[in-house]
């Protein structure tokens, strides 16, 4: 996952650097928001089921959890780590 979080760096210091905390936030949320749409259409609430869509919005959303873990220098491996063995104490 390390390598993702680098390519992203690249990529968004390439595009001009990160938008401020806020921005992202907003950002990840109108992504967030796109993705419940498109998790609607496979429950049949409204749209047609678009599995490419879908993956297209699970992506978005990744990259935006990406840029807000880079600005605060969070290695997304690590931290989805912690939460595994959260939830594992926590749950089992």
């Amino acid at each position: 996952m390390k390598e993702l979080q680098e390519e992203v760096n690249e990529l968004i210091q390439k595009l001009g650097g990160y938008w401020t905390p806020a921005q992202m936030l907003t950002a990840l949320v109108e992504e967030v928001g796109e993705l419940a749409d498109v998790i609607l259409s496979f429950e049949g609430v409204k749209g047609e089921k678009d599995y490419n869509k879908l993956k297209e919005e699970v992506g978005d959303v990744l990259f935006a959890l990406i840029c807000i873990a880079n600005y605060f220098q969070i290695n997304i491996e690590d931290a989805l780590r912690e939460t595994i063995a959260k939830y594992s104490r926590r749950d089992l």
